[in-house]
């Protein structure tokens, strides 16, 4: 069952004005009515000691999307926020100059190759009346250099060929990978230029969460390690991806956190709880803790009856979160039935 705390308020309203001003809360406890529950006394727990080191989740690949090409877009398919694949065209690029070069180029390859094929001939014959003895060396070098000079033309004019389909590759700008289009640069008659920017998209199905810290706060700290990350409020675990020197005495450690369903956002606040060693502390279960606004406490059971202490919190660690100020071992606490919330 709940247990109600109009009665504990009532009575100690004075109480609950003086925590609520002061930096810690108020651990003097208030007379409340038998509380239901189970009893459960409290014992010193050997925890991990961590440093949580502020820092920001970014995606874990990001691309700034531009082209090769001059010319007019003639259509953005796309806006911020949308899902695209790989290989999706995201913007077009009027490429219609391009066509009087293929053109061009095709000739040019033409050419060669029937440059080629008489180059091909004349060896050949040359070929046989030099084994006949009827042609001279000279010749037959001179048929040679020609047909070699034939071959090169020919693979010229195929390279421009290539390079121009490269070329005309640039005119549809595709994402490189699966992702969100997060900015959009350009919009249908706009000029782009080589190198500028249109698209962005990100991949957020893994994150790159970035702190800082002293030496010798990430000591023994190796890649691959796994620790515990926060982004926005959310609790997540991380993989240590490398831990480099920063400017200055610092220390950057990146760690990387797996976002299949993208339900945590690129760019927001994040944290890294780096491992400091292991200390002596305080752990109750979640369902023994009661709320009344902003201040926490606990029904503590005693030989005069059942009292509301209020006490300040820290970590929440699986069922159980961690008494920084407040309670001590020994003491019996009531935790609230599963049914009741422990609220």
């Amino acid at each position: 069952m709940h247990i109600s705390f109009a009665r504990a308020m009532a009575t100690g309203g004075l109480l609950v004005a003086a925590a609520c001003s002061g930096p810690a809360p108020q651990h003097t406890a208030a007379r409340t009515a038998p509380a239901a529950g189970t009893a459960y006394v409290v014992a010193d727990s050997t925890i991990q000691s961590v440093l949580d080191a502020a820092g920001t989740a970014q995606p874990f690949t990001e691309a700034t999307l531009s082209t090769k090409l001059m010319g007019t877009v003639t259509d953005v398919l796309v806006h911020e926020g949308d899902v695209v694949a790989a290989g999706q065209p995201l913007v077009h690029i009027d490429a219609r100059d391009l066509v009087a070069r293929d053109a061009q180029v095709r000739a040019a390859i033409a050419s060669a190759e029937a440059m080629q094929h008489d180059a091909q001939t004349q060896a050949a014959r040359i070929r046989a009346l030099y084994a006949d003895s009827a042609a001279t060396r000279a010749q037959l070098d001179a048929v040679e250099t020609g047909l070699a000079r034939a071959n090169a033309g020919v693979a010229a004019a195929n390279a421009s060929a290539r390079e121009l389909d490269a070329t005309r590759a640039y005119a549809d700008v595709r994402a490189p990978f699966a992702g969100i289009v997060t900015q959009r640069f350009v919009d249908p008659g706009a000029f782009a230029a080589p190198g500028a920017p249109l698209v962005t998209v990100q991949n957020t199905s893994r994150l790159r969460v970035s702190v800082n810290a002293a030496p010798e706060d990430v000591r023994g700290l190796k890649r691959g390690a796994r620790v515990q990350a926060t982004i926005e409020d959310t609790t997540v675990t991380a993989t240590v991806e490398g831990v480099v020197p920063a400017a200055g005495n610092v220390y950057t450690v990146n760690a990387i956190v797996d976002n299949p369903r993208h339900r945590l956002t690129a760019g927001g606040a994040a944290s890294i709880a780096i491992p400091q060693g292991r200390r002596t502390a305080v752990l109750v279960p979640l369902a023994a803790i009661r709320r009344e606004g902003d201040l926490t406490g606990v029904i503590v059971r005693e030989a005069t009856g059942d009292a509301l202490r209020w006490v300040r919190l820290g970590a929440v660690r699986g069922a159980f979160v961690e008494v920084t100020s407040g309670l001590r071992a020994g003491t019996t606490i009531v935790v609230a039935p599963t049914t009741a919330g422990g609220a």
